[in-house]
C-alpha cells in the first residue's frame, strides 16, 4: 500500500477514536490537498503519482463523485487496455454517485469507445443525452460509436441531431458523407463532404473520401482537383504527389502521370512507391512500341526484387514478366505475390494462368480455389468453379470436379453445358445415378441436345455392366 494511500486511512481511523469536528476539518484539507496534488501530477504527465493521488483521495472520501472521475481520466489517458477496463470501473463509479451529472457518462463512453466497445460506448454516450440532450459533442460521438458499430442507419439519424444542435460541425458532416457513401446515396454524400470542407478546408480526410468518391464516378477532372489540394496540404508526403500521378493515368492523361511520377521520383529518387506507379503507369499506357513494356518491366524489376516488395508490385511484375513473354519468370513472380500479405486477390487470378500454361495444374486449381476464399463476389463463381472442375478432371481428379461442377450449377441453373459436364464428371466418378438425374434436369431444357442423349446411354450401359 502506498504512503499516500496509508496516511488517508490512517486519518480515517482517527475518526473512529473522536475528535469527529477536527476529524472532518482535517479530512477535508487533506482530501483537497490529494485533489490539488492529483492534478499537478496530471498536468506533468506523472501518471502514477496522479492515481495514487486520487486513490487517496477516494479512501478519505469514498462517495466522492469528483475522485473517481479524475482517478478514471487518468486511466484513460494512459490508454493501454487494462487502463482503460480500470477508467470504465471508475466512471461507473461516478456515476453511481452522482446519477445527475453528465460528465461520468461521456467518459465511460470514450474508455468503452477507445477499448472498441462501441455498442455499450453508444449506450453510454445515450444515457448522457438523456440528461443533456443539447450536446452537440456528445450526440457526435454517439453517431461516430454507431458507425464503428456498422450500424449506419443509427449512425446518420444521430448525426442528423447533432447538425441539428450545430451545423458548423465539420466533422459531422465529413461522418455523414462517409456514411451516405455506405448507402449508395452519392449525390448525397458528395454534398456532404462539400460542406464539410467550406467549413474546415484543411480538413484532409474529407477531401481524400472526396476525390475517392469522384474517382469511383470517373469524375476525373474534380478527382484530380481534390488530390492536388490534398498535396497543397501534404507537402512532405510523396504519396501524395503518386496518388495525382495515378489519378492522371486513370484519367487518360499519360504523359501528365510520367511527368508527375517523374518530378516525385527526382525529389525521392529512392522511393519504392513512385518505382512501382511508374511501373504501372508505362504498363496500363496504351503501348505504340515496346518501349513503354520495356520501361514498365525495368521499373517494377527494381521494387520486386527488394525482400519488402508488396504483394501488388510483385503481380504488377508478373504481368509485365506475361506480356514480354517471359513466362518462366511470371510465374515465378506471381507465385511469391500469392504468399506475400496482404495478399493482392488478382495475384492468384494471374498465377493461375501462369501455372496452366506451364502445365502445372495442381497450382493452378489451389490458387483458383484460394481466390474464392478471398473474394466476396459471386459474379464469377460459376466460371471459375467450372474452371477448378476443368483442371480437375485433367489431375484425373473426378470426385472435386463433381463438387465444383456441382457450385458451378448451382450459381447457373439454367446452363445448359454445365449441366452437362457436371453428368460427364458424374459418370467419371462412377455416380451414374446422379448423372442420370442431371441429364434429366438438362434434357428439361434442351430436349433434343445429341450431347445429352450420348451422355445418357453411356451412363446406362455403365449401370448395365
Amino acid at each position: 500500500m502506498t504512503r499516500t494511500i496509508f496516511v488517508a486511512l490512517a486519518i480515517a481511523a482517527l475518526a473512529a477514536v473522536g475528535g469527529g469536528a477536527a476529524y472532518q476539518a482535517v479530512a477535508q484539507r487533506n482530501y483537497s490537498a490529494l485533489l490539488t496534488r492529483g492534478d499537478t501530477a496530471l498536468r506533468d504527465d506523472q501518471a502514477v503519482n496522479a492515481i495514487e493521488a486520487y486513490s487517496g483521495a477516494i479512501a478519505l472520501r469514498p462517495e466522492s463523485m469528483l475522485a473517481y472521475l479524475r482517478r478514471g481520466q487518468t486511466y484513460l489517458r494512459r490508454g493501454e487496455r487494462g487502463d482503460l477496463d480500470a477508467a470504465a470501473r471508475d466512471f461507473r463509479m461516478a456515476a453511481r454517485l452522482d446519477p445527475t451529472a453528465t460528465r461520468p457518462l461521456e467518459a465511460l463512453g470514450d474508455a468503452l469507445f477507445e477499448s472498441q466497445q462501441y455498442d455499450r460506448a453508444a449506450s453510454a454516450y445515450e444515457r448522457n443525452l438523456r440528461l443533456d440532450e443539447r450536446s452537440a459533442r456528445v450526440t457526435y460521438k454517439l453517431a461516430l460509436a454507431r458507425y464503428r458499430d456498422r450500424d449506419i442507419d443509427a449512425a446518420i439519424a444521430a448525426l442528423e441531431d447533432t447538425l441539428r444542435l450545430d451545423d458548423r460541425l465539420a466533422d459531422a458532416h465529413y461522418l455523414l458523407g462517409v456514411c451516405l457513401r455506405e448507402q449508395q446515396r452519392a449525390p448525397d454524400a458528395i454534398k456532404a463532404l462539400e460542406q464539410a470542407l467550406a467549413l474546415a478546408p484543411g480538413l484532409v480526410p474529407a477531401r481524400e473520401e472526396l476525390a475517392d468518391l469522384y474517382g469511383a464516378l470517373n469524375r476525373h477532372t474534380d478527382e484530380l482537383e481534390q488530390l492536388q489540394m490534398i498535396a497543397g496540404l501534404d507537402r512532405d508526403h510523396i504519396a501524395r504527389q503518386v496518388a495525382i500521378g495515378l489519378a492522371h493515368a486513370r484519367a487518360g492523361h499519360w504523359d501528365l502521370a510520367v511527368l508527375t511520377l517523374g518530378s516525385a521520383l527526382e525529389r525521392s529518387p529512392n522511393e519504392p512507391e513512385i518505382y512501382r506507379a511508374l511501373g504501372k503507369v508505362w504498363l496500363e499506357r496504351p503501348r505504340d512500341d515496346r518501349a513503354f513494356l520495356s520501361k514498365a518491366r525495368a521499373a517494377l524489376e527494381r521494387v520486386a526484387s527488394s525482400p519488402a516488395a508488396t504483394s501488388e508490385t510483385l503481380t504488377l511484375y508478373g504481368r509485365a514478366l506475361l506480356q514480354d513473354g517471359d513466362v518462366d519468370a511470371a510465374e515465378h513472380a506471381l507465385r511469391q505475390a500469392t504468399l506475400r500479405f496482404p495478399v493482392d486477390p488478382q495475384a492468384f487470378v494471374l498465377y493461375a494462368s501462369t501455372a496452366e500454361k506451364q502445365n502445372h495444374l495442381e497450382p493452378a486449381r489451389e490458387a483458383l480455389i484460394q481466390y474464392g476464399s478471398l473474394t466476396a463476389s459471386d459474379a464469377d463463381r460459376a466460371a471459375r468453379a467450372a474452371r477448378i472442375a476443368s483442371l480437375s478432371l485433367r489431375l484425373n481428379d473426378p470426385e472435386t470436379a463433381v463438387h465444383w461442377l456441382t457450385q458451378a450449377a448451382s450459381a447457373a441453373p439454367n446452363d445448359v453445358r454445365l449441366l452437362t459436364s457436371l453428368a460427364d464428371a458424374q459418370i467419371r466418378a462412377r455416380d451414374r445415378a446422379a448423372a442420370l438425374a442431371t441429364i434429366a434436369r438438362a434434357l428439361e431444357r434442351e430436349p433434343n441436345n445429341p450431347v445429352l442423349a450420348s451422355l445418357a446411354r453411356r451412363a446406362q450401359s455403365t449401370m448395365n455392366q
